[in-house]
């Protein structure tokens, strides 16, 4: 029980502290509903829905490394810069996997309605 209210207290500060985290949350509402039309088998389906949380779970995850490096110290340090970047890296990838995913089932989905 535990576990799970730190996870929905985690989930709510994303929301209530991260602007990257809420466009991105509101990116997938819309986008969740689309999966099942752009879909054409349940694999499909799992796969753009499997993209959208995994840019919401790397965004979580680059939120954590962000908050650690700035409790660590507000003073420039090319390390905790590093960490930064390397985890704005891991969201930039993770948009770029899922958009090139969604952009092949939505050319593929409009190749069969023709």
């Amino acid at each position: 029980m535990n576990a799970a209210r730190y996870s929905l207290q985690g989930l709510a500060a994303a929301v209530r502290y991260e602007a990257a985290f809420r466009q991105e949350l509101m990116l997938v509402l819309i986008l969740l509903p689309v999966a099942f039309w752009v879909g054409q088998t349940p694999l499909q389906v799992m796969l753009l829905l499997i993209c959208l949380i995994g840019v919401l779970i790397i965004e979580l995850l680059n939120s954590a490394i962000e908050a650690v490096a700035d409790a660590v110290s507000l003073e420039v340090n090319p390390l905790i810069g590093r960490a930064k970047d390397l985890g704005s890296a891991a969201v930039l990838l993770s948009l770029l996997l899922a958009g090139g995913v969604w952009c092949v089932l939505l050319i593929n989905h409009w190749y069969v309605i023709l």
